[in-house]
Formats: structure tokens, C-alpha cells, sequence
């Protein structure tokens, strides 16, 4: 009588990027800005499915991007007790800071994961200022505006100081790839032995200076990763704006993973802005379970992007 192999099936992995540097606070009263806020935003997503959660802080009394390391104190150790969630901070921190203002979190607090701009790129927002009028503060407009002539500066030279400065730590990257470039400049430093696979690779789509987000661009980022990088790598995506959940199914479609948040994406559907981080994971959740997969939990993630865990963490 012949056994039967039960078939195991794909895990998915669901980011959730809860409140980022892009968007502004008069875009959405949904929008986390204090560190309790934040806190909350990012319990509520794990609850809901999340087995990343990617943080960015911002100042409490004006919402503006800040890479403080009270603001993440006050952050990590309280989401950590809550949840067993894989914590993820940001090296991206805004593209208005220097390197070393944008490291100075992931270096103190060592996670598991931190993200990772793999070039320099225009970083156009400007183009929201013709969807929000009226703005609660004065550093909204000219932020935004200022994106017309800002460069987001990620050069070799800051690339290689972000992974050496982290080698010790035993932090992974969630290395964001912007345009196809980007996984070529993502090769060459795994070509050099400064990343260690598998690569954790999030592909974004959509925004204004890198890749557009049609479903061929999708393609091509995925071919092309799949040429460099073979078994070495795992994919995940991000839509900006409405692309979110198009893009995060075709991921899915083509045996990727998926990221959400109102870091990325307002919205929960056409001209309905989402009430929470943790409504955007349910939808994806939904997605996945949909199509006959399961979401990863935390240790499943833990195991598929060979993190270290929780316990050797600087917080």
C-alpha cells in the first residue's frame, strides 16, 4: 500500500510598514504619529497577521519623521512584550537625514531585521500636494514641494558603511529595491560577501522615480532577481498608493510575499482611506487564505529569512 505525502503548504510572508516618512499628518487622522501610537499600530497589525513589523518613529507634537533614539525606545521593548512579532527598523529614515542619523537606531538597538536602500534615486511626493490642499503644519507643504530637487542619497560608500557598521550584530536587511538597478547594485554587494543569504529582497513599485507598477514591471523585477540570485533570495513587493493589494496578490501569484501599511499606502479601497494598519493586513490576509495559502507566523518568518531572534536583540 503506498504512503501518502501530505503536502505542505506555502507560507506567506505579510509585512506591515505602519507609518514610514512619506506621508504626511494632514492626509489621514488613521495616520500613527506618538510613539504610543505607533506602539499601538504595530500590536494591532501582528494581531492581525503581520509577521514583520517595519518601524520608522516621528516627532509626538508635529508628525515630522525622526530618528531619535528615545522615540524607539520607548517604542521596541513594549511591542516586543506584546507581541512576538519580527521587529523591523528603518536605515531609510527620511530622505532628508544623513546616514548617520538614519543608522544611529538600527545600530543601537540591533534587530532582527532593518531596511536597506540599495541606491540613490529621485523621491518624487510632490505630486500629492494637488490631492491635499490644507495642511495642520508648517513643515507639510515645503516637504513635500522639496521633493522636486532632493535626491535620496544611498551611495555605494553609504551602503557598504550601513552593512559593515551592522556585520557584528547579526541583523538581517530587508533590502529595498527601487528599480531593476537596484538588484544589480544588491548582487554586487552579495558578490563581496556583505550580504549573507538568503537576501530578503522587497521590490517596490509605484513610486515616483523607480519602477512604475504595471504587472510587466512586476515581472520583469522578478525575472531578473531570479537570474542574480537563484535560490538565494526571498521576494516580497510593495505597491505604492492604490497599487497596494494588485501588486501584493501578483506576488503572491508568482510565490512572493507582500508588504502593507499606511507607510506605504493610505487606502483600503477606491477613495476610502483605511481606518487602520491592521485593516490593510486583514485584507491581504484575506488575499492569501483566499488563494488556499497560509500567512507565516513570526518563527515561520524567523526560519524562512534565518534571522537570529528575538533574544539577541539590543532592546
Amino acid at each position: 500500500m503506498r504512503s501518502r505525502t501530505v503536502a505542505t503548504k506555502r507560507k506567506i510572508i505579510i509585512t506591515c510598514a505602519v507609518t514610514g516618512s512619506i506621508h504626511t499628518p494632514s492626509m489621514s487622522p488613521h495616520l500613527p504619529l506618538t510613539p504610543e501610537e505607533i506602539t499601538e499600530a504595530a500590536i494591532e497589525a501582528a494581531e492581525a497577521g503581520a509577521a514583520i513589523i517595519h518601524l520608522h518613529a516621528r516627532n509626538p507634537q508635529t508628525g515630522e519623521p525622526d530618528q531619535s533614539i528615545e522615540h524607539f525606545a520607548s517604542m521596541l521593548p513594549v511591542i516586543k512584550q506584546r507581541s512576538d512579532c519580527v521587529l523591523n527598523i528603518t536605515t531609510g529614515g527620511a530622505a532628508t537625514m544623513t546616514v548617520e542619523e538614519r543608522l544611529l537606531p538600527v545600530a543601537t538597538f540591533k534587530p532582527e531585521v532593518a531596511s536597506l536602500n540599495m541606491g540613490s534615486m529621485n523621491f518624487g511626493l510632490y505630486p500629492m500636494l494637488s490631492r491635499f490642499n490644507t495642511f495642520k503644519h508648517e513643515w507639510e507643504r515645503p516637504y513635500l514641494e522639496g521633493s522636486r530637487d532632493r535626491v535620496f542619497r544611498n551611495t555605494f560608500g553609504d551602503i557598504e558603511t550601513i552593512l559593515r557598521r551592522c556585520a557584528e550584530n547579526g541583523t538581517r536587511f530587508e533590502v529595498e529595491c527601487y528599480d531593476i538597478g537596484h538588484l544589480y547594485t544588491c548582487a554586487h554587494f552579495f558578490e563581496r560577501n556583505l550580504l549573507k543569504p538568503p537576501i530578503f529582497i522587497q521590490s517596490v513599485f509605484g513610486l515616483l522615480g523607480g519602477i512604475g507598477a504595471h504587472p510587466e514591471d512586476v515581472m520583469h523585477m522578478k525575472r531578473t532577481a531570479d537570474r542574480l540570485f537563484g535560490d538565494n533570495y526571498r521576494w516580497s513587493v510593495l505597491g505604492a498608493g492604490r497599487h497596494q493589494m494588485n501588486i501584493a496578490t501578483q506576488s503572491v501569484l508568482l510565490g512572493g510575499n507582500l508588504r502593507v501599511g499606511l507607510e506605504d499606502s493610505l487606502w483600503s479601497g477606491p477613495g476610502k482611506l483605511a481606518a487602520s494598519n491592521a485593516e490593510q493586513v486583514r485584507l491581504a490576509r484575506q488575499i492569501v487564505e483566499s488563494l488556499g495559502l497560509e500567512i507565516a507566523t513570526p518563527d515561520d518568518a524567523r526560519a524562512m529569512l534565518e534571522l537570529k531572534g528575538s533574544d539577541r536583540v539590543g532592546f
